[in-house]
């Protein structure tokens, strides 16, 4: 997770946040599938990363059982 620049809004359609952390744009689409293709990464605001460490986390807890 890098953070973005102080200005960059959140990528999610509809949303007027500011980023705070940016994420691989694949690892956003588990959580928002709707989501566009173009760039590698997604910058997210407070609530929108929230929500996807709320939908992604079994799926993260099991990739960390593997190592």
């Amino acid at each position: 997770m890098t953070p973005p620049a102080d200005d960059t809004p959140c990528t999610i359609p509809g949303c007027a946040g500011f980023a705070v952390r940016s994420l691989a744009r694949s690892e956003v689409r588990k959580a928002f599938p709707d989501l566009s293709e173009e760039g590698r990464r997604a910058p997210l605001c407070k609530d929108h990363y929230k929500q996807w460490k709320k939908a992604t986390k079994e799926s993260r807890e099991l990739e960390r059982l593997a190592w």
